[in-house]
């Protein structure tokens, strides 16, 4: 047998064993609970195979075996995962109004994004009037270090995800990647930064992801007052000046607290003098 086809084998049969655990996750949700002979019947497969399947479920909190029965149930680690569904379902649609009015009282695009691993992840977008050449951001990733979306969701990251995620997009010289000239490149300067973006409530980029592009953002909170996502206001830097980043802070500031308080918050927001 050929290397290659000895790899598309392995392919097949990965996929095959994916396509078996989610039908016994299916099989569960529809039954409640049910035994390995009863699931490796339904599947038609062999009882050892559907108990392999069953114990990597299993591992990974997507079923469990009840003691007295031996009869396996949906695990708890569907919880955890239908639970960031429907976090970030429910944070763009509660913070949409308030968004459309953020973009309609700036005049530029406001971005909802979230912190997906070592990037930030897009949610959602709406674009203001005076918007030119439209950045289609939803389900854009971009580097942490470079956006003011990225700063404000690592700097209220525990220490511990900041030195993960900071080594793991450092090289051996701890450096950083420059996107252009302004980006920020060293990772003790991303570290007083930070102290800095969590201390005044809201951080500004102008130039470092893009040349021409400034971006406002401020952090969203949970009911729990952790930070569960950012809004931004972004716009070229010919329109978003000097003397407008004043109001812009103040606005993006705003409209986060108040997207705050529709996700459960009831603390204070706080900003220190722009």
């Amino acid at each position: 047998m050929s290397a290659s086809s000895g790899t598309g084998d392995e392919t097949t049969g990965s996929v095959q064993s994916v396509d078996r655990a989610l039908t016994i996750l299916e099989l569960l949700a529809a039954d409640g609970e049910l035994g390995v002979t009863q699931i490796a019947g339904l599947l038609g497969v062999h009882k050892s195979t559907a108990s392999r399947l069953l114990a990597t479920l299993e591992a990974h909190g997507l079923a469990e075996q009840l003691p007295d029965r031996g009869r396996y149930q949906l695990g708890v680690g569907l919880l955890r995962l239908a639970g960031s569904t429907r976090v970030r379902l429910d944070i763009v649609r509660e913070s949409r109004p308030i968004a459309r009015a953020l973009a309609a009282d700036t005049g530029e695009t406001v971005n909802l994004v979230i912190l997906s691993g070592t990037e930030t992840l897009y949610l959602d977008q709406v674009e203001g009037p005076s918007a030119l050449q439209i950045h289609h951001w939803v389900g854009r990733r971009n580097p942490l270090h470079a956006t003011a979306n990225g700063r404000v969701l690592l700097a209220h990251a525990s220490r511990a995800e900041q030195d993960a995620i900071i080594a793991a997009i450092s090289d051996d010289r701890r450096r950083l990647p420059a996107l252009t000239a302004r980006t920020v490149t060293s990772a003790e300067a991303l570290r007083a930064a930070l102290v800095e973006v969590r201390h005044r409530g809201y951080d500004v980029a102008v130039d470092e992801l893009e040349i021409g592009l400034t971006a406002v953002a401020a952090p969203v909170r949970g009911a729990d007052g952790e930070v569960i996502g950012s809004l931004s206001v972004s716009g070229p830097g010919f329109r978003l000046t000097t003397d407008r980043l004043d109001d812009t802070v103040r606005a993006v500031v705003v409209a986060a607290g108040a997207v705050s308080r529709r996700m459960g918050f009831s603390g204070t927001v706080t900003m220190t003098a722009v």
